[in-house]
């Protein structure tokens, strides 16, 4: 089993090797270098051949200049983190690639079941959490969503077993905004504060290197909404759990040619002054991680004319809708579910070509 993270040296390490990589894929962020095009797991069956497939296509990714794995315990009822795990294993066995190279990111939050769906979804709950003392009834909000610390400690006990490591380097609330389906703000706050402490903890004790929220809605829709998330609010509290050197330290949302919020709605303050999401974050030292790239392939073709002329040099639109994501200020890394070889090789194609500049990039709004 490895024994360390990612690594300053071994991400440095790695982007060096990458000689196809035109410049500006590799971006420091928290010390480390990391892809601006990341794999994630979420999609797909849960059967022996999509196991298979994701780990080609882990293997391949990593090959082509990706260092970046996304996934969550509850992706494929967990298959998808043991798919990942698998893959890995081979690589660092057989010296393709080392741990301390790769940035690894997994979630928690949602219950993962086991393999396939339950029978009985309620009853696995019962048997498998509340009655094993993992999390109370209580707990839990919308018949589906967890956060305390007992159950963050299993769930994530769950995934360095499954991707057979020691060490998450980010770990992810998963969509944390769930809970307030369910409870108040006051209670949620509580909730999350609670949630800090333990992975402040998993921190301390090196299972968890930085650690951050998930989320889908939450910093995209107004202050006015119920799942809306500060993110200036979630940076304070963690500097009360974790002081100046808290960890707390990156985020991820959907963020896309279709869904482009995270840039153009100022749905989050800092000082009072209304900004987006991805002001914010550079102001308060966040890291940007960006799901949903080319929105389940549905960015995949017929993007307009001006996509194209704005973004130049790439061949199929599906590269045009990651460079869309990847060039933009504020953005570290470009999330995008790849289970197959061929979509590993069609889209990291895009790496062969240096981010848009910042001219090009604005290019798309006055045209559009």
């Amino acid at each position: 089993m490895a024994t360390k993270g990612a690594t300053a040296e071994g991400t440095k390490r790695y982007a060096e090797r990458l000689n196809s990589a035109a410049a500006g894929h590799f971006r420091i962020q928290q010390g480390l270098a990391i892809s601006s095009i990341g794999l994630g797991t979420y999609l797909g069956h849960w059967d022996d051949a999509t196991d298979k497939s994701y780990q080609e296509a882990v293997r391949r990714a990593i090959e082509l200049g990706c260092n970046v794995i996304d996934s969550a315990v509850n992706y494929r009822f967990q298959r998808s983190e043991r798919a990942i795990g698998s893959a890995l294993k081979q690589m660092f066995e057989s010296g393709a690639a080392s741990r301390d190279e790769i940035v690894l990111a997994t979630k928690g939050g949602f219950f993962p079941f086991d393999g396939e769906p339950p029978k009985d979804a309620r009853r696995w709950v019962i048997e498998n959490v509340i009655d094993k003392g993992i999390a109370r009834a209580e707990d839990i909000a919308g018949g589906s969503h967890c956060m305390t610390p007992g159950y963050l400690d299993d769930q994530l006990s769950r995934s360095l077993n499954n991707l057979g490591v020691d060490s998450i380097d980010i770990y992810y609330i998963h969509n944390p905004e769930t809970q307030l389906e369910s409870v108040s703000r006051d209670e949620f706050n509580t909730r999350m504060r609670a949630a800090f402490e333990f992975l402040e903890k998993a921190c301390a004790d090196g299972r968890v290197t930085l650690y951050g929220t998930a989320t889908w809605n939450g910093y995209r829709q107004p202050a006015s909404s119920r799942g809306y998330l500060s993110l200036e609010d979630l940076v304070k509290l963690a500097r009360e759990v974790g002081g100046d050197e808290h960890r707390f330290r990156v985020i991820q949302l959907p963020y896309n040619l279709a869904m482009p919020e995270a840039i153009t709605e100022a749905t989050q303050t800092v000082e009072g002054e209304p900004v987006s999401t991805l002001m914010a974050a550079d102001r308060l030292g966040i890291t940007v991680m960006c799901s949903a790239s080319i929105l389940q392939a549905k960015l995949t073709q017929n993007l307009p004319a001006f996509v194209g002329e704005a973004l130049a040099g790439l061949s199929t639109d599906a590269q045009r809708a990651i460079q869309f994501v990847r060039s933009t200020p504020g953005v570290t890394t470009a999330l995008v579910g790849m289970s197959k070889r061929s979509h590993v090789e069609e889209n990291l194609g895009t790496t062969r070509v240096s981010p848009a500049s910042v001219d090009d990039f604005f290019k798309m709004f006055s045209n559009n």
